[in-house]
């Protein structure tokens, strides 16, 4: 099993990055989230987090080997989690995945389903088994709020969410405490520790 592929970027298509590694070009399947973060990294070695399967009908003997890739270990498991409702499966979630991980998470969470509806081939009653089937598996997803739809390290990850914790705690809603977090995080500055980003949020609510 391919789990990551690391290489050159030679081109971007419409759901498809070709990647050099060696003297082989590899050729992985992306979303479209996916791909607009990738459509100006064109030339640079980036590394993609990925899936493989195989496509076609199985009774005719004609099985092609696949890869899809993600920029982050992250929205890789979203994406499984995601395929992992009836009725969706790999082509149609993959179609699917035109917003970032964090938004389509949050639609979840939030059991918008009128979101979730907008998604191209997620129809009203695929939208509500989605919700059905993952909305207590999705919070953390919808912590997302670093560089774009993707945490930068797992260090990084791992304080946002101890400070998301913490906001709640002090009484703040998921919604706010979100909010309070995207707001601090957009100056893309690095914290050192959770007081230090507390202090940040805390500070940019009394310069209101």
């Amino acid at each position: 099993m391919i789990t990551k592929i690391t290489g050159k970027l030679l081109a971007v298509a419409e759901d498809v990055a070709t990647l050099r590694f060696g003297a082989f070009d590899f050729e992985v399947f992306i979303p479209e989230f996916a791909r607009r973060q990738l459509q100006h990294r064109v030339g640079e070695e980036i590394s993609l987090f990925t899936i493989d399967y195989l496509e076609g009908n199985p009774m005719q003997g004609r099985m092609t080997p696949r890869l899809i890739g993600f920029l982050s270990e992250v929205e890789r498991e979203f994406f499984e989690l995601f395929c992992s409702v009836d009725g969706v499966g790999v082509k149609k979630a993959l179609r699917a995945m035109i917003r970032p991980v964090r938004e389509v998470a949050t639609a979840i969470e939030e059991q918008d389903a009128k979101v979730l509806s907008s998604l191209p081939g997620v129809g009203p009653a695929t939208a509500e088994r989605i919700i059905a089937k993952l909305r207590r598996k999705v919070p953390k997803f919808a912590l997302l709020v670093a560089r774009e739809e993707t945490f930068e390290t797992i260090e990084e990850h791992d304080l946002v969410q101890e400070t998301f914790q913490v906001l709640r705690q002090l009484g703040h809603s998921e919604a706010e405490s979100r909010r309070l977090l995207d707001a601090a995080l957009a100056g893309k500055k690095k914290y050192a520790d959770v007081q230090a980003l507390l202090q940040a949020i805390y500070q940019q609510r009394q310069g209101k």
